[in-house]
C-alpha cells in the first residue's frame, strides 16, 4: 500500500509589483497650466483688461441696444441736469462704446463699430436742442453731430480697436489649441496588469 506522503506543497506566494500611482491623462496638465496661469507680465495692459473682463454673451443686436438704451438715459438725464452738456455725454458715450466692444459675443465682434454711432445718435436726441417738429429735431441732432464729431469719432475707434484685439486673441487661441491637439500623442492601451480592476479578474 502507498503511504501518504507527507509532504505538504507550499504554495508559492505569488507576488505583484507595485502598481504605480496614475499620472495625469496627456494634456491635462498642460491644459490646467494654461487655464489656471493669469495673464503674463509682457501682456499689453489692454490685454490684460480684457482678460479680467466678465465672459461676452451678448448678441450683436443686444449689445447695440442696450448701449442704445443706455445713451438715451444718460442724453435725458445731461439735458435734466446739465442742460445738455456735449463733454459730458461724450465721456459717457466712450464709455458705452467701451461696453458693447466688450460684452458682445465673438461671432458679432463686427458690429461693436457700427452699434457706437447709432447710440450716439440715438441719446443726442434729448441734448440736440430741437424743440419744434421733426424737422427741427432733425437739424438740431445734424448740427450735435458735427459740432462734436470728435466724441463720436473717438468713440467709434475705441470700440473698433478694443473689437480688433478681441478677435486676434480670438485666432491666436485656436491656433494655439489647433497646434496642441496636432503635437498631443495619444494614449497606449493599459495593461490589465497595471491597473487594480484589471489584477482584482486576473486568477490567483
Amino acid at each position: 500500500m502507498e503511504q501518504p506522503s507527507t509532504h505538504t506543497p507550499q504554495r508559492k506566494a505569488r507576488r505583484t509589483p507595485p502598481v504605480p500611482r496614475p499620472a495625469a491623462p496627456v494634456g491635462q496638465g498642460e491644459h490646467a497650466t494654461v487655464y489656471r496661469s493669469g495673464p503674463g507680465p509682457g501682456l499689453p495692459p489692454l490685454r490684460r483688461a480684457l482678460d479680467r473682463m466678465p465672459a461676452a454673451r451678448l448678441t450683436g443686436l443686444g449689445s447695440g441696444l442696450l448701449t442704445a438704451l443706455g445713451m438715451l438715459a444718460v442724453g435725458a438725464g445731461d439735458a435734466a441736469l446739465l442742460d445738455g452738456s456735449p463733454a459730458v455725454y461724450g465721456v459717457f458715450f466712450i464709455i458705452g462704446s467701451a461696453a458693447c466692444a466688450l460684452w458682445v459675443r465673438p461671432a458679432d465682434l463686427v458690429t461693436a463699430p457700427i452699434s457706437a454711432p447709432i447710440a450716439y445718435a440715438v441719446g443726442g436726441v434729448p441734448i440736440s436742442g430741437g424743440g419744434g417738429g421733426f424737422g427741427t429735431q432733425l437739424m438740431g441732432l445734424i448740427t450735435l453731430l458735427s459740432l462734436n464729431a470728435g466724441w463720436l469719432y473717438a468713440g467709434t475707434l475705441l470700440a473698433a480697436l478694443i473689437a480688433l484685439v478681441r478677435r486676434i486673441a480670438l485666432i491666436r487661441a485656436r491656433r494655439r489649441e489647433r497646434n496642441r491637439q496636432r503635437k498631443r500623442p495619444s494614449r497606449p492601451p493599459r495593461s490589465p496588469h497595471c491597473s487594480p480592476a484589471g489584477r482584482e479578474r486576473s486568477p490567483r
